[in-house]
């Protein structure tokens, strides 16, 4: 079931996680795609680590560049797992990985380092890659081009979604593993599901979902306006405790 509260969303994801690495999955995606979510990306980052607690030293835990990564440092004290960054130019990413890493968890990476987010997949191995709020829908969307599908089909079709929330103005977009892509919609009784996917839906593909919808309403169902309660009413205190 979607979500009410961000608390939720995060308890909801960490158990998909789990779920999906019992299950082998070893290049994992946790995408709660809500405006600004990324300015809580630390905070949410230290939640999941307690999942991974059995990995003690084990554990390294990666931000796209070394500001982020010395910030976590400063703000979470000693811990018991590594946290550092993906590395630049100056300093490639395999000095970054070591014999002893186990499972790596990423934290907001962009498509501006989605080399070294492959990079890292592929010296990684058979050890876990989690990818936290990645910001890479751009890169599967984008592009037409030779280079672009080479991506998409080398490495991105290579990563399983293990948890997927995005809200959109009467509705969302969700997935649990290893459930299939769903798409809510808000009505008079609070939030339908109204279809499951193989595949993420998005574009035509979901536009025309939403209009299905729409069309087999009643009339008595679609003249009545959603009240901004349940879960978009949840949404909007959602957005603004990540503001505070």
């Amino acid at each position: 079931m979607v979500p009410s509260t961000l608390e939720d969303a995060i308890a909801q994801a960490k158990e998909a996680v789990q779920t999906a690495l019992n299950s082998g999955c070893g290049r994992i995606i946790v995408d709660l795609a809500i405006p600004e979510i990324a300015l809580q990306a630390q905070a949410i980052a230290l939640e999941f680590t307690a999942i991974f607690a059995d990995y003690g030293e084990g554990l390294k835990v990666m931000f796209p560049d070394s500001g982020a990564a010395a910030l976590a440092k400063r703000d979470w004290g000693e811990k018991e797992f590594k946290t550092t960054d993906l590395g630049s130019r100056f300093t490639p990413i395999d000095r970054k990985i070591s014999p002893e890493d186990r499972l790596f968890l990423l934290v907001c990476p962009s498509a501006v380092e989605i080399e070294y987010v492959e990079k890292l997949c592929n010296l990684a191995g058979d050890r876990p890659v989690i990818m936290l709020i990645p910001q890479l829908e751009s890169v599967a969307t984008v592009g037409i081009g030779y280079a672009a599908r080479q991506l998409r089909e080398r490495f991105l079709s290579t990563l399983e979604t293990a948890y997927f929330l995005k809200p959109f103005e009467g509705g969302a977009i969700y997935r649990f593993y290893p459930s299939l892509w769903q798409v809510w919609v808000e009505g008079t009784t609070g939030l339908q599901l109204i279809a499951e996917e193989p595949q993420k839906p998005a574009g035509d593909r979901l536009e025309n979902i939403l209009m299905g919808k729409t069309d087999s309403q009643s009339d008595a169902t679609s003249s009545a306006k959603p009240k901004k309660t349940g879960f978009l009413g949840n949404l909007q205190k959602m957005l603004k405790a990540l503001n505070q």
